[in-house]
C-alpha cells in the first residue's frame, strides 16, 4: 500500500491530518506547497501523481531564481486529500506544529499539457530521478525541475534539488517573503508576530 508509511507515522485519534486514502482521479494534476513550522521551519512541496501526493521537504522553500538549487528531501507519500490541510499537528505527534497552504494550483509535464501523456512523462521522470514540470500556482509559476542527487556513500537515497527553469517567471525576488496562506489568508504564528 503506497500510504503505509504515512499511516505508520500518525495516530489519527490525535492528529487532524486526513486518514490515508488513495484517490483515483483523471484530468488536471494538482500541486500544493505547505509551510510547516515543525521542529524546523520548512516547506512541504507536493505533486499529485498516481492517486497520492509525492512529497519533499524543502528547508529554505522554493525559489524563483534559476541560480538557486534548493535541497528537497523526499518524504513519504501523502493522501491526495492532504492538499487542503491547514491546521495544527499536536505536540507529541509526528510533524507537530502549524501548517498553512502557502501555494497551490495545477501542474503538467514540461513536455505536454495533455493529462494522460503528462502523467506518463511525470511517472517516467520520477522513476529516472529527473522530474520537469510547469506550475500554474498563485505564487509559483512556470518551469521547475526536481533532480535526484545520486548517493555515492551508501546513505539515504532521498535527496533531490528543486530548481527554477529560466523562463519569463524567473526572478531574483524572494517569493518566501509572501507568508500568507493562499486558501485562508492566515499566517503561521511565527510570521504573524513580524511587521
Amino acid at each position: 500500500m503506497p500510504l503505509a508509511e504515512y499511516k505508520k507515522k500518525r495516530k489519527f485519534s490525535k492528529t487532524p491530518e486526513p486518514k490515508p486514502q488513495k484517490a483515483s482521479r483523471t484530468g488536471a494534476l494538482h500541486f500544493v506547497v505547505q509551510k510547516h513550522d515543525a521542529s524546523r521551519l520548512h516547506y512541504d512541496f507536493r505533486l499529485e501523481l498516481d492517486g497520492v501526493l509525492k512529497s519533499w521537504a524543502v528547508p529554505k522553500g522554493p525559489s524563483l531564481n534559476p541560480a538557486d538549487k534548493r535541497l528537497a528531501m523526499e518524504v513519504e507519500d501523502h493522501p491526495y486529500s492532504y492538499k487542503d490541510f491547514e491546521g495544527v499537528i499536536p505536540e507529541g505527534e509526528y510533524g507537530a506544529g502549524d501548517v498553512i497552504v502557502w501555494d497551490e494550483g495545477l501542474y503538467t509535464s514540461s513536455e505536454t499539457a495533455d493529462p494522460k501523456e503528462s502523467r506518463e512523462k511525470l511517472r517516467q521522470g520520477y522513476g529516472e530521478g529527473e522530474l520537469k514540470f510547469v506550475l500554474l500556482g498563485k505564487k509559483l509559476q512556470g518551469g521547475f525541475a526536481l533532480v535526484k542527487i545520486r548517493n555515492q556513500k551508501g546513505g539515504k537515497d532521498n535527496a533531490w534539488l528543486l530548481i527554477k527553469e529560466k523562463d519569463k517567471y524567473a526572478s531574483a525576488k524572494d517569493v518566501t517573503k509572501d507568508t500568507k496562506s493562499v486558501k485562508t489568508g492566515k499566517k503561521l504564528p511565527r510570521d504573524s508576530k513580524r511587521p
